[in-house]
């Protein structure tokens, strides 16, 4: 009897690499870092892809895109349809393709990767997208009849855009109020643009505004009409996405000085008010040539590039722990190394000192040591006596995180908050303690991931449409061990 003859082993494609512009070059100018895919490479990743029959990829997305369905269609050629197949889970794609933490979610559960390098899913989606952009690929997608219901969406970040775009696909006159000129929140202030181009996003706004939407910018919800006020004009429903746009300081001395920013002010400068095309736009921004970044999440990554390409010679982050427990995305610290910020690990500011004229001239610092843990899990810094130093600087930017932006919250006595001034939300369809009223993203659970936030406006938008269709919630999935 003769041995089968044994089946030839598929060959293993390696991870296809992004092409992207040069450290040196991108480290003066604000165009996007990687190019993206071209058709070949896409298609040679995707046939990475093994087509599970359960897939966990799907699970570890928040918003639950049918990822091996989008990847097949690439596989086969159909781009245009690879688009509208993501489109039907997610209505921001070529936004999450940029900025999605995908290794710590959909990648990371990737059957691929326990043997080699996982499916780059971030890498394809942002592929379609652009594709789809390029060759003009819209298509309405399928729309329910109207219903002659009012939802008000106030904020217009990831968490709202992503409660409009369903909501309006669901047949409900959807507005969007947005207290900025320009409609996109964190993802037009807080993401420059050579990681999120503003054209992008404004793309994502323009399909929304073909699907229906209505936006109203310039509008602050508590300022100008209140929570109440918008339903006694009719809304049957609100969600509130108004996000973590409260910087925190460390409060410690010098901290008032010319030259010292939040994150979110210095951003915001470089982004919605164009400080890096200056003289074009002449918008006050402080281009200081040795910048000290404290912090160690993107934000901080953020902040410390953009310092560069606003001609920095020098562009420091100073984190109060090591470089294993920094919480950004790796490859924003690689981006940041290659383009030549220095780390400063171990290193706690005391003190911001200032000239005679209350300008910043450097920063007193404490070198740092590992001890046991904290309550996040990472270990904790401990201050070694006697190792205080002075780092010149003349502008420093404080990186540390954001509070709930508190306007809504204050104006609303009838909604509950936690002591930290998040909206609290029931379960999780994002259901306040006011009725007709729903929230979520960074307003709820304080600052995360984009994603997340679209995760919490999808999962809103669905309680929403339930309730003006007049049916219930189903009741929240157990736990995983409690199944």
């Amino acid at each position: 009897m003769t041995d089968k003859p044994k089946k030839p082993k598929k060959e293993k494609i390696p991870r296809q690499k992004m092409p992207e512009q040069d450290p040196i070059e991108r480290g003066r100018n604000f165009d996007e870092v990687p190019f993206g895919y071209t058709p070949e490479l896409a298609q040679l990743e995707a046939k990475r892809c093994i087509q599970c029959k359960k897939p966990k990829c799907i699970t570890g997305c928040p918003v639950g895109v049918d990822i091996p369905g989008f990847i097949k269609l690439i596989q086969d050629g159909d781009f245009l349809g690879a688009a509208r197949k993501i489109k039907e889970d997610n209505s921001l794609p070529a936004i999450c393709g940029r900025v999605c933490p995908q290794e710590e979610q959909c990648e990371q559960v990737c059957i691929l990767g326990k043997k080699q390098e996982s499916v780059a899913i971030g890498n394809l989606e942002r592929f379609v997208a652009d594709y789809e952009r390029a060759h003009g690929g819209f298509q309405m997608p399928e729309m329910s009849s109207a219903t002659g219901k009012k939802v008000a969406i106030v904020g217009s970040g990831p968490a709202g855009l992503t409660a409009a775009g369903e909501l309006v696909k669901k047949g409900h006159q959807v507005t969007i109020f947005e207290a900025f000129h320009k409609t996109g929140g964190v993802l037009v202030y807080g993401i420059p643009e050579f990681r999120l181009p503003k054209a992008i996003v404004q793309e994502e706004v323009d399909y929304l505004v073909q699907l229906g939407v209505e936006i109203q910018t310039n509008f602050i919800v508590g300022k100008m009409d209140t929570i109440d006020e918008l339903l006694e004009q009719g809304y049957d429903a609100v969600f509130v996405g108004t996000g973590a746009g409260l910087p925190w300081f460390m409060g410690i001395p010098g901290e008032r000085l010319n030259g010292v920013y939040s994150a979110n002010e210095y951003l915001t400068r470089s982004n919605l008010m164009k400080a890096y095309a200056f003289p074009e736009y002449d918008t006050p921004i402080a281009r200081g040539n040795t910048v000290v970044t404290i912090g160690g999440g993107n934000v901080a990554m953020d902040s410390a590039r953009t310092a560069l390409r606003l001609g920095a010679e020098e562009s420091w982050i100073v984190y109060r722990r090591s470089r294993t427990e920094l919480p950004a995305r790796t490859a924003e610290v690689h981006h940041a190394e290659e383009e030549g910020i220095n780390f400063n690990f171990l290193t706690l500011p005391l003190k911001i000192e200032g000239d005679e004229t209350g300008r910043v001239k450097g920063m007193e610092c404490q070198k740092m040591k590992l001890g046991e843990p904290d309550a996040s899990g990472r270990r904790r810094p401990v201050p070694i006596e006697g190792s205080e130093f002075f780092l010149p600087c003349d502008t420093v930017i404080v990186a540390i995180g954001n509070g709930p932006n508190p306007i809504v919250p204050r104006t609303t006595p009838d909604m509950e908050t936690n002591r930290r001034g998040n909206i609290i939300a029931v379960y999780e369809w994002g259901r306040t303690s006011k009725p007709k009223v729903w929230a979520g993203g960074d307003i709820v659970t304080g600052a995360a991931t984009v994603i997340m936030a679209m995760g919490a406006g999808k999962k809103a938008s669905a309680s929403i449409h339930r309730e003006l269709m007049g049916l219930p919630d189903p009741e929240p999935e157990p736990e995983e061990e409690d199944k």
